[in-house]
């Protein structure tokens, strides 16, 4: 660019000695020294112009990189804000005494046992659409070792408060909401999770919602029906639905409904029956005190691929009363069941437990607790007996 600013230059200068001297026949030496001052003043014009010029474009490269750098960043900030990551860890360091007929089993002992643990992430796209991944460890008596399943995975779309569909596994209708009200998870499953009769999560489509200004609150799932460790084929699927009315921000009804076959209506093995249960509960909730009762039926839960039929029930009461400011609570709880009323109706199912909680810090709480849980027909062919003393804790962020 310079050469060319330069030749320009000569030939304006040149132009101009070639006019001068079509009017005069020979240049003095006071116009060859004017002249060779113009083009020195000339190339320092150019010289300070292309100076100038290479300067913003430096300045020009420079903040273009600042900005993409800015726009990087900014990519960042929105990933960021609109990811959060989530865990919630239950563990407990108990004795537990069990015998099966006055014999005491392996299970006598001492342990430090890692119940749960959930890792989960959530992402949000914009106002209608998010995902979620929460991950589940557990340690597997049957296999000795531990295990990681994927509980929840699926993608959201939220059209309102009143509509909110998800894709996925995700939450079933009846346990979390069972067990969002009863405040003790990390000491003890709700009353049908705890004796096998439902789950928390499984694959499906989910849809839910609240209206009536938040006191009417629904949720259906169409699901796989195996639970989320299994996410295998069936014939049809199964559906589970629930609604609830809270006639105060402290209170709950709520009626469930499940009907299917659990996944097991095979190509090669059909299902013989449908499997069903119907759950009802009332509740109270202000701040650490709690009161609630849960009932349970449920038909040919464990005999979907069995000749014979069968039929279980249960009921659940649980309570706790804050203590003190600092939340200290007293706590406890108990359930009776039939789990067999058809096949063996002797057969009853009782557990109950009693404890004080105390919160740590932020997200972290410890409860003392007894627990005991007593299985046995009238023949005492089935006799099984445990009794459980420890620590109970659950670690959340």
């Amino acid at each position: 660019m310079r050469s060319t600013h330069l030749a320009a230059a000569i030939a304006l200068v040149a132009g101009s000695f070639s006019f001068t001297a079509a009017a005069q026949t020979a240049p003095s030496a006071q116009d060859i020294a004017e002249l060779k001052a113009q083009i020195a003043a000339l190339q320092a014009q150019i010289q300070n112009l292309e100076e100038r010029t290479d300067a913003q474009s430096e300045v020009n490269v420079a903040q273009a990189a600042t900005n993409e750098q800015l726009d990087d960043l900014a990519g960042l900030r929105r990933l960021v804000n609109d990811t959060k990551i989530s865990g919630r860890l239950y563990y407990d360091l108990t004795h537990i005494d069990d015998s099966n007929r006055g014999v005491k089993t392996d299970r006598t002992g001492f342990a430090f046992d890692i119940k749960r643990f959930y890792l989960g992430v959530d992402h949000k796209f914009n106002d209608r659409w998010s995902m979620n991944l929460t991950t589940d460890f557990q340690y597997s008596s049957a296999i000795s070792s531990t295990e990681i399943y994927i509980k929840k995975a699926y993608i959201q779309y939220r059209l309102s408060d009143a509509f909110v569909l998800r894709a996925g596994s995700s939450d079933l209708p009846w346990v979390p909401f069972a067990e969002n009200w009863y405040g003790m998870r990390y000491v003890e499953n709700t009353i049908a999770d705890r004796l096998k009769f439902g789950t928390s999560a499984d694959w499906g489509v989910h849809v839910g919602g609240k209206v009536a200004n938040g006191s009417l609150e629904y949720a259906v799932a169409a699901l796989n029906g195996n639970g989320y460790k299994n996410p295998s084929r069936s014939h049809g699927l199964d559906f589970e639905g629930r609604l609830s009315y809270s006639p105060t921000s402290r209170t709950v009804l709520g009626v469930g409904l499940y009907s299917g076959t659990l996944g097991r209506d095979k190509q090669t093995t059909p299902a013989l029956h449908t499997a069903n249960r119907v759950d009802l509960m009332a509740a109270y909730m202000n701040g650490n005190t709690r009161l609630g009762v849960e009932y349970f039926r449920a038909n040919n839960w464990n005999n979907v691929a069995t000749v014979a039929s069968d039929s279980a029930n249960g009921w659940s009461l649980w309570g706790s009363h804050g203590l003190n400011q600092a939340g200290v609570t007293l706590f406890a709880r108990y359930d009776n069941s039939h789990t067999s009323r058809t096949l063996d109706p002797t057969l009853r199912d009782t557990y109950y437990n009693l404890g004080v909680e105390w919160p740590v810090a932020p997200g972290i709480k410890l409860a003392t607790v007894y627990k005991h849980t007593d299985q046995r027909n009238a023949l005492r062919t089935k006799d099984l007996r445990t009794d459980e003393l420890g620590v109970w804790g659950e670690f959340r962020f």
